[in-house]
Formats: C-alpha cells, sequence, structure tokens
C-alpha cells in the first residue's frame, strides 16, 4: 500500500469515527474491551463466565474485545468499536480524554482493598534486593517494563524511580522490552530479563496460573498505593443500556439468592476481584497529578532545553498542576463521595434494600434521569 493511500485511509477512518462518536447509535451488540495485561488465552478462560452472565442481564449479546495492547482497546472506544472497557488509570484518563469515556465503576480487590501496588521484581535466586541494585545503569541489565500506558507497569515506577531520579531507563540497562504483566513476570522467572515492572494484582493471577514461576519471583520495590482500576464507558452510549449495565455490574455478588451470590463472587475471585464499586472520573485525579509530575521532573532535568524552553514547558506544567489540585480539593467535600461512602456502608451491613435503592439512584445519575 502506497504511502499517500495508507494517509487517505487514515483520514477517512478518523473521519468515520468522528462521525460515529457524534452520532452513535444504539449498539445491537456490545464490546467490551479487556486490557491485556496477560496472555489472552488466560483472559479469555476468567472473563467469558462473567461476559456471558452479562450478555444475560441486558439482553443484549455481549462479546469481549481482547486487544494485543492497551492502545487498542483506547482505540476501538474512539472509534465506537468498543462500548464499555476495563483499564488501568492512565490509559482511563486516555479513554476519557480522547475516546468519549466516563468513569462509572471502580474494581475492588478479591480481599477488599481498592487499591493496589506497582513492584520492581526479580528473581528469587537473584542477588539484587532492593531497587538501587539495579540502578547502577552499566548496560549490563536487561529490564522489562510494562506497556506505555499501563499505571503500574510504566506510569508509577517512570514517576517514583527513573524520573525521580533523572535515568533514562534506554540509558541505563542494555535492552529495555515492553510486555504485558504475565509476560514481564515469566520472563523474570525465565531468566530472560534481570528486572521487570509489575503489580500485586497480577502476582496474584500468577500465583494462580503458574504457581512454580511465582515461587521464583521476588519483589524488591513497591510503590505508594495506587488506586485499583475503572470501568469506562462511552459517555453517548443509550441511556436504557448504561441504567441496564450499571443496574447489572453493581447487583453483581450483592444481589440476588444466597446460591446466585456464591456463584457471582466466585467468578469475580477467579479475577482477583470482589463486587464494583461506584466511581467517576474523579478516580483518575491522583493519577493526573502524578503524571504532570513526572512531566514536570522530566522537563527540570533536561539539559537540551534553552532556559527559555525551560521556563516555558515548567510553566504551563505548574499551571496544569495548579488545576489538578483544586480538583482534588473540590472532590475532597464532593457530595457524590459521600454517597459512595454512605453505598459502602449498606454493604457492610448487609442492607440490601439500601443498596438497591442506592444503585437505581447512581444509574440515573449517569443517564440524566434523575
Amino acid at each position: 500500500m502506497s504511502s499517500h493511500f495508507r494517509k487517505a485511509a487514515f483520514a477517512a477512518a478518523v473521519l468515520a469515527g468522528s462521525t460515529m462518536f457524534a452520532q452513535a447509535e444504539t449498539p445491537t451488540e456490545l464490546n467490551f474491551g479487556v486490557i491485556s495485561t496477560e496472555a489472552s488465552i488466560n483472559q479469555k478462560k476468567n472473563w467469558e463466565p462473567f461476559v456471558e452472565a452479562l450478555s444475560k442481564a441486558i439482553g443484549i449479546k455481549v462479546k469481549a474485545f481482547y486487544a494485543t495492547d492497551y492502545a487498542g482497546v483506547i482505540e476501538a472506544m474512539r472509534f465506537n468499536k468498543v462500548h464499555v472497557a476495563w483499564y488501568g488509570n492512565k490509559s482511563a484518563i486516555e479513554a476519557v480524554d480522547r475516546a468519549g469515556g466516563e468513569v462509572f465503576a471502580q474494581v475492588v480487590s478479591k480481599d477488599g482493598s481498592t487499591g493496589y501496588y506497582s513492584h520492581i521484581i526479580v528473581r528469587a535466586d537473584s542477588p539484587y534486593t532492593k531497587v538501587e541494585d539495579i540502578l547502577k545503569c552499566d548496560k549490563s541489565l536487561n529490564f522489562g517494563i510494562g506497556d506505555p500506558n499501563s499505571t503500574s507497569g510504566f506510569l508509577v515506577p517512570t514517576s517514583y524511580i527513573f524520573a525521580a531520579k533523572d535515568i533514562d531507563p534506554k540509558s541505563c540497562f542494555k535492552t529495555v522490552r515492553n510486555a504485558s504483566h504475565q509476560a514481564n513476570a515469566m520472563a523474570v522467572a525465565n531468566k530472560q530479563v534481570d528486572a521487570a515492572t509489575n503489580n500485586s494484582e497480577d502476582l496474584q493471577r500468577v500465583e494462580k496460573t503458574a504457581p512454580e514461576a511465582r515461587k521464583q519471583i521476588k519483589v524488591i520495590w513497591t510503590s505508594p498505593i495506587i488506586p485499583l482500576d475503572p470501568l469506562v464507558w462511552r459517555k453517548d452510549l443509550d441511556p436504557a443500556i448504561k441504567t441496564k449495565l450499571y443496574t447489572f455490574l453493581m447487583s453483581y455478588g450483592r444481589l440476588g439468592s444466597d446460591e446466585e451470590i456464591k456463584q457471582d463472587r466466585e467468578v469475580l475471585a477467579n479475577l482477583v476481584w470482589s463486587p464494583f464499586h461506584p466511581s467517576s472520573n474523579r478516580q483518575l485525579i491522583a493519577v493526573r497529578k502524578l503524571e504532570a509530575n513526572k512531566d514536570l521532573m522530566k522537563v527540570q532535568g533536561d539539559d537540551k532545553l534553552s532556559a527559555a524552553e525551560k521556563q516555558e514547558k515548567v510553566g504551563k506544567l505548574k499551571a496544569e498542576l495548579a488545576k489538578i489540585e483544586q480538583m482534588e480539593k473540590q472532590a475532597e467535600t464532593d457530595p457524590y463521595q459521600t454517597k459512595v461512602a454512605d453505598f459502602i456502608k449498606a454493604e457492610a451491613a448487609g442492607d440490601k434494600a439500601t443498596m438497591k435503592k442506592m444503585i437505581a439512584d447512581f444509574a440515573a445519575g449517569f443517564t440524566g434521569t434523575n
């Protein structure tokens, strides 16, 4: 295909995508995007029972969409090929800012926590015991890092380790390879890389799917806590579908007969999750701040910029940070956050009637029917 033809085809696709975005129709099938944290064969095994239950509940065929990288899910949502998706926080920011997405729910860990941790891992028999041990930067080590749109695999270690220490991984290590969490874990266990990024959730998955490999892995760095992953739908999704989707997701593993709740929780446990919590775009504020701080550190340490260029870039980033910090302050007193806390209290009390009513209220808030 000629370069001219490729450009023309891409322009046509963008135009078609923007048209779909502006005038999205009610889908006859719902595509659910799943980010690539591990091999698709493992993801399908764990996701298909959940997707089948969702199809049955909303009365529309739901198909899981497994992309080879995070960008594939973001772009699919942008062009209305994916209607709802599980993202990490960083990729959710991209979906919200560029693909017409909106956060509506948050993943909850199997143990009930709403946060997780980024890790640097090495092989269990490695001489390295702390992150400083791998930062000698003599280009002797092979390093595995996450997808560029991964929060725990890329953004968090880049911010807290590399940007904070003014280290360029490509100048530090012999090789740097981007891969999924599972691929990086297996690469460490099999001595294909000396160290890699990962996270606490994925190490739980590896313990289940590859227990012998998990025994060969040790953690040498742990990040501050990160908000657990959001679920995102297209803002222009049919309100009737949103209501059914939201009601199903928030009821799943909470409402129904004891046997139904038990089965639902078993499906969620295979995803290392518990029932979802209500959420919103507010969830992304902390990660937006982290990304802006990372960019600020990078600019401040860039000796290739002139003083004037650096001043201009630093000024813009500080203005962006000021806006984010204002958003943080507003979120602290936001009535929505109080409603979420009340919902969690109702769940802890086993108050199903209150939960059912609150689920309907939350859904109405997203669909503009309250």
